[in-house]
């Protein structure tokens, strides 16, 4: 008995202990709980369905499972928008690889012109919200059949642009796959920057041509990267909502995410929650399939430290044309849609792009008091803007100093217990909220918080709801920099501080933060950014009182308020740049070299 007593002490006196046992039972409830929380909802009859199924609320029902699957709704509940999310995500794939891939061997084995200048413009899509292209695209190629008026193509050309190219899976697919072919450059060309060149100049030795040297050298070198690239386009894909919401709800091209919101929504709930368990499911799935497919091969090792002199293909008469066209593009993908974002901002009626037509009354007009939305403020003048942009600053801060903060501990706490059962399973508890998906994961906590829960209050509608579910999700990308900077620290350090008779409370500000405050401050200031162009997360929590700018944004643009939206659209553009310019000032992280959010 004393011997165990013993043992009980010993543990508990090494703080990181503690820190563990306590994150294992605090991630347990807001990780694990809620799967199971969701799980039992899809089985319970909710207010909004009592009339329907005719049963009490909080009974037992099979009823959205068998709506789901099997009956006559199946196929548009489930089973199209299910295609829809499956087919449009493996294309943006595609164009994510070739666009990405393609840019990242011309910056890393050509000798293309202008590289440092495309490679900042191409990485801006990237930082940029997601929905930033869909909204652009919009802008340019809506028509007046679908869209009431026309976009800027038509009003400059004359050309009516088609159903099929203006809406539904095409423009998802590309808007999709450019913006994420940023983060193929960004995993492809560090692979081929990186990549041993005696490999290249063993190939030119036997003389074998530029060909069959990419496709027998390059690619397979690359695969790694490639297959990483297709899991992140392919799940963001699958739980991507403002895109489709965007580009698809006009023709009624129903994706699982915006099937997912309606339902929730709505007066279905429960097969809101079933198509959730789907995403989650489909999520993990692809998550083990990229472990397995990495796992079978012995060695992707691509640097040697022997040459390094990587020998350049001369593109000749072809360089100026093919910097051009590749210069073209960048833009489009960059600096276009800011373009759009300040022309849809400042016309007054939509459609016509003369100068007669233009006016700053959408920035810092004056209300007239009416009930349309040309009577509103303009947004700088207007206290709905203000608040919700003070309501965004008050939960990314609160969001990036709670993920920020956990991540750090769980780091440090991980790290010094590195190799034991507990130290692995707080690891794995800190990395399930990025396997699933943003509007899955808002399902979950609404089941959860929705409703009094032994001690815990209904959270629904609270701000307290915003900032738990912020914190959890962005706690992976906090706790993996926390465990990366304490992997680079020796526990010596520490340990003299131990043997002077120094607390843990000072060990930790005096010594552990001065020293890897670079890398901690990342933690912070990461969660901060993604957070301000989060949408998915927060559309189905937030209420009219505690909106914020992202969803204020998706609230206009559901209205027809194009004008506010666009300018709102380009306020979060511009904020989201300068606090990501203030991450890679403050603490060295750069987009270019791997850092960066969804």
């Amino acid at each position: 008995m004393n011997k165990t007593w013993n043992k009980i002490k010993t543990f508990c006196s090494k703080p990181y202990n503690i820190l563990l046992i306590v994150l294992l039972v605090t991630l347990t409830y807001l990780v694990i709980l809620p799967l199971f929380s969701i799980v039992g909802d899809t089985f319970l009859v909710h207010a909004s369905e009592k009339a329907r199924i005719g049963q009490p609320v909080g009974s037992f029902t099979l009823y959205h499972w068998a709506r789901a699957f099997f009956s006559d709704y199946s196929k548009i509940l489930i089973w199209q928008p299910l295609w829809h999310s499956l087919y449009t995500s493996a294309l943006a794939c595609v164009v994510a690889i070739l666009i990405g891939g393609g840019f990242a061997w011309l910056v890393t084995r050509t000798d293309l012109r202008w590289k440092k200048v495309l490679t900042k413009l191409f990485i801006f899509p990237y930082i940029m919200p997601s929905w930033t292209l869909a909204l652009a695209w919009r802008n340019f190629f809506k028509n007046a059949v679908v869209g009431g008026a026309p976009g800027i193509f038509t009003a400059l050309t004359g050309i009516e642009i088609p159903n099929w190219f203006a809406y539904g899976p095409f423009p998802i697919i590309v808007t999709t796959g450019l913006h994420y072919s940023p983060f193929a450059y960004i995993l492809i060309g560090g692979v081929l920057r990186n990549m041993d060149a005696n490999l290249e100049e063993a190939a030119v030795i036997l003389r074998t041509n530029k060909f069959r040297m990419f496709s027998k050298i390059t690619i397979p070198m690359v695969m790694p990267a490639v297959m990483s690239t297709i899991i992140l386009v392919f799940s963001s894909g699958m739980s991507s909502f403002a895109v489709p919401q965007f580009l698809g709800l006009p023709v009624r091209f129903y994706v699982l995410t915006t099937e997912m919101y309606s339902t929730i929504q709505g007066t279905n709930p429960g097969v809101g929650y079933v198509i959730a368990i789907i995403m989650m499911v489909i999520s993990v799935t692809i998550m083990l399939l990229n472990q397995h497919m990495i796992g079978t091969r012995k060695s992707y090792a691509t640097v040697t430290g022997k040459s390094a002199n990587i020998s350049l293909f001369h593109l000749k008469g072809a360089r100026t044309i093919l910097s051009v066209f590749v210069g073209i593009i960048v833009l489009c993908m960059s600096v276009i849609p800011m373009i759009s974002f300040v022309l849809q901002s400042v016309i007054l009626t939509d459609g016509n792009y003369h100068l007669s037509n233009m006016t700053l009354d959408f920035w810092i007009g004056v209300s007239k008091g009416g009930d349309v939305y040309q009577d509103k403020a303009g947004i700088l003048r207007n206290a709905d803007v203000w608040k919700t942009l003070l309501n965004s600053l008050k939960l990314s801060f609160a969001c990036a100093l709670g993920a920020g903060t956990v991540g750090f501990l769980a780091g440090y706490a991980i790290v010094r217990r590195r190799g034991s059962k507990l130290s692995r399973l707080v690891e794995n508890l800190t990395f399930i909220p990025y396997l699933i998906p943003s509007m899955a994961f808002s399902a979950i906590y609404l089941s959860m918080f929705s409703q009094q829960r032994g001690l815990i209050p209904s959270l629904y509608g609270t701000f307290a709801l915003l900032v738990l579910i912020g914190t959890v999700k962005y706690l992976p990308m906090a706790s993996r920099g926390g465990v990366n900077s304490m992997l680079q620290l020796s526990p010596e350090i520490e340990e003299a501080g131990v043997i002077m008779g120094v607390p843990w409370a000072k060990r930790m500000t005096r010594i552990i933060v001065p020293i890897q405050k670079a890398t901690i401050l990342s933690g912070y200031l990461l969660p901060f950014v993604s957070c301000m162009r989060e949408l998915s997360l927060f559309v189905i929590l937030v209420t009219a009182n505690n909106r914020v700018l992202t969803t204020l944004l998706f609230f206009y643009d559901e209205k027809g308020w194009s004008q506010y939206g666009n300018a709102i659209n380009l306020l979060i553009i511009v904020i989201v740049l300068l606090v990501n310019f203030l991450v890679e000032k403050l603490t060295g992280a750069s987009i270019e070299k791997g850092v960066g959010g969804k």
